[in-house]
């Protein structure tokens, strides 16, 4: 049934219960657990019950961050969108989870396909094959989940667009401040130019906050269809240009330092951070005149992300030895903001 650190508290006998209890459906067969491999946020394990497929997803092991890690939030917001974006996977069940582990945890469905990590699987292609393919697709699925009406969804309760930017940077920029372990040059004169440079938001649309290529689950005989869209901790609404920015942030080139994350699209065939933009442009219509904005914003947010890993392990609150380097990864992030705000990124 899967074998894990006992630190990992899960009791996996009455998951299995609860599951049995809360989705009639279920086969009477032996359950199997498999663990997806983790980035540095929440925990995913794949649930084989016959042929039956759920996912669990539940926060981080040890200390996380008040209001951090909703995985309630991340429910009731995966409830809305399901039904006018079925690319986002469909809840089953939530439970606070006291009697079964430590956190509260949710069962969605599992949306079957190729996720695009560490490496290009073979099946694919070269990546001059697929980059073209692949690049398309995450914009084009980026602007087909921008175009939801957010009202007729009934999603105004996820977020407050009115001045939605404003609060984010601030936000962020506390949060870095929270968590800062070493002085970057620069950083305070970014983020001064955050607060004085910001943009006018004109639209208002979902932002899903975490748009990467390793959140989309692709068709494993045409990577040009998307059958997933995964990751929505974050989702609120907002500025869509914001994801725009966080997106091309993740889109990593040949020529970047060590980003911290995962990238492919540094590979021959995938497109450039200004071809992306370009593209983005050409298909959405929308103004990005002020795009050096988000992306320099969007390394900043990365940058603070990893940030809040690093802080958490040098205080000995997480034991994963994957993160003693990611100073390293928020100093070229810190860098790759700068630069972007002078115009040399895009």
């Amino acid at each position: 049934m899967g074998n894990f650190p006992d630190y990992e508290y899960i009791r996996w006998d009455r998951l299995e219960s609860f599951l049995r209890k809360s989705i009639p459906s279920i086969p009477d067969e032996e359950m199997q657990i498999k663990k997806f491999s983790e980035g540095y946020s929440n925990l995913t394990y794949l649930i084989t019950i016959g042929s039956w497929e759920g996912v669990l997803r539940r926060p981080p092991f040890g200390e996380i961050p008040p209001r951090a890690h909703d995985m309630y939030r991340e429910y009731k917001i995966l409830s809305k969108v399901h039904p006018v974006f079925p690319l986002a996977p469909k809840p089953y069940v939530y439970s606070e989870g006291q009697d079964i582990m430590e956190r509260h945890f949710y069962i969605m469905e599992k949306k079957e396909g190729i996720v695009v990590d560490e490496h290009i699987p073979d099946s694919l292609g070269s990546s001059e094959e697929v980059g073209p393919i692949l690049s398309k697709s995450l914009i084009n699925t980026l602007i087909q989940m921008q175009s939801i009406d957010y009202q007729k969804a009934d999603l105004t309760d996820i977020g407050k667009p009115d001045r939605y930017l404003e609060r984010q940077v601030n936000g962020w920029i506390n949060r870095y401040e929270r968590s800062k372990t070493e002085e970057i040059p620069h950083v305070k004169e970014l983020e001064k130019w955050f607060l004085k440079n910001m943009p006018h938001s004109t639209e208002s649309t979902i932002v899903h906050n975490d748009f990467k290529l390793n959140n989309l689950v692709l068709d494993e005989h045409n990577p040009g269809v998307v059958n997933g869209v995964l990751d929505w901790e974050l989702s609120t609404i907002g500025d869509p240009l914001t994801d725009v920015g966080s997106t091309v942030a993740y889109w990593g080139q040949s020529e970047d330092p060590d980003l911290g994350i995962h990238i492919v699209t540094n590979q021959p065939g995938f497109y450039s951070r200004r071809e992306f933009v370009e593209e983005y442009a050409k298909q959405s219509k929308r103004d990005v005149s002020n795009i050096k904005y988000y992306v320099s914003f969007g390394f900043y947010k990365l940058a603070v992300i990893l940030q809040q890993i690093y802080h958490r392990w040098v205080k000995g609150e997480v034991r994963d030895d994957r993160f003693k380097n990611l100073n390293v990864a928020v100093a070229n992030l810190m860098e790759m903001a700068q630069l972007t705000k002078s115009n040399r990124i895009l």
